[in-house]
């Protein structure tokens, strides 16, 4: 199996933005759901500009092991996104799903502290 539609999906996440496993397969009604999308992350060939840091868990949580999850948040964080336990998916979160104006979801401004 081609995991290159995953792929290509990922690549249309914006720089500071973040999506999900799950949100990764709806928008390709992909059989296994979250579960293949995360076998399509591990899979990923590197050297191919896919932004796999901007995929995380449905709560917002990062979800690989050490190192990797370290050089996530890392990269992340050059992208302008807030780290804490969890990403804020209402400040950050991306959906491929259009608007009934035909845009993308738009993102929320963060509160200032």
């Amino acid at each position: 199996m081609s995991w290159d539609p995953v792929y290509r999906l990922v690549k249309k996440i914006p720089r500071g933005r973040v999506t999900t496993y799950g949100e990764v397969a709806r928008a390709l009604r992909l059989p296994g759901g979250a579960r293949a999308v995360g076998y399509a992350m591990a899979a990923m060939p590197s050297g191919r500009g896919i932004p796999w840091h901007r995929v995380l868990g449905a709560d917002g949580r990062i979800r690989l092991p050490e190192p990797y999850a370290a050089k996530q948040r890392r990269l992340l964080q050059t992208e302008g996104v807030a780290l804490g336990t969890t990403i804020d998916m209402e400040v950050y979160g991306w959906s491929f799903r259009k608007s009934k104006t035909g845009r993308t979801a738009k993102r929320k401004r963060a509160k200032p502290h």
